[in-house]
């Protein structure tokens, strides 16, 4: 995955600033500062569990160069590949289908120009027929 971030000034590796993102993503904090606050609230077990020993966690505008210049088809392709990789995954592939949806009338512009909105997502079993898992987040992000 190529680090889009200039040199100067580089505190967290790509990698590292990505796992949070995702991982905060993941547990409902789908904002900027939400990433922040998560990344903060787990310094220090994401040091222990990942070997590093950063002293202080990211601030929201860390995060706001990474996501803005995210190739987004080349990590899903990426992401896609690590799972087809792990055991027993393979079959799973093919039968989840992953889909996003905006609440109707619920964007908005922030003070800074930025769009916010009400987004839903799902995670649809094919095989099983049903929808396996799903979460409402607001996007008003501090940009």
């Amino acid at each position: 995955m190529p680090n889009c971030r200039m040199r100067r000034g580089i505190r967290f590796p790509h990698w590292w600033m990505l796992l949070v993102a995702i991982l905060s993503i993941l547990s409902g904090q789908g904002s900027l500062v939400g990433m922040e606050r998560f990344a903060k609230r787990h310094h220090q077990a994401l040091n222990e569990l990942l070997g590093t020993d950063f002293r202080k966690s990211p601030s929201d505008s860390r995060f706001r160069p990474l996501l803005a210049q995210l190739d987004v088809p080349g990590f899903e392709t990426l992401l896609r590949d690590w799972m087809a990789a792990q055991p027993g995954v393979t079959e799973a592939l093919d039968t989840l289908v992953c889909d996003g949806k905006t609440l109707r009338g619920s964007i908005a512009e922030n003070e800074t120009g930025a769009a916010r909105f009400i987004a839903q997502l799902s995670l649809y079993s094919k095989s099983l027929g049903v929808a396996i898992a799903q979460t409402t987040y607001s996007t008003d992000c501090q940009w």
